[in-house]
């Protein structure tokens, strides 16, 4: 097999070329996988980064309130408050409105099964 730039591989080194190739990607697979764990999705948040990081740019007295009145997930570390991005990710996610079809759904099968106690069936 030739090693330069213009490369004519012949049926007899196809072997040895599916093999460089396989271990080439096992590498990338290897730094990929790595690059993945050292850089979580996660991270922590302090309150001027939650306030940037909000959707409807909340003041940071909204979010005090919030706190206050434990409507939003947080920690405290001695008297520093920090939030962790997945728990608002998931919180933020908390507001959405259902749709019409949704709710009309819901009304269904809240009917079907109230008109099925009221027959007698369970």
């Amino acid at each position: 097999m030739q090693t330069d730039s213009t490369i004519k591989l012949q049926f007899n080194d196809l072997p040895e070329v599916v093999s460089q190739i396989n271990e080439k990607l096992n590498l990338l697979l290897e730094r990929s996988n790595e690059a993945k764990t050292n850089h979580p999705t996660d991270r922590w948040l302090d309150l001027n980064e939650l306030v940037d990081y909000d959707p409807e740019k909340r003041s940071k007295d909204t979010f005090y309130g919030y706190v206050h009145n434990k409507e939003i997930p947080f920690h405290k570390r001695r008297k520093k408050l920090i939030f962790l991005k997945s728990e608002i990710d998931n919180w933020l996610k908390l507001g959405r409105k259902r749709t019409l079809s949704e709710i009309e759904s819901e009304a269904n099968t809240f009917v079907t099964f109230k008109k099925g106690k009221a027959d007698g069936k369970k």
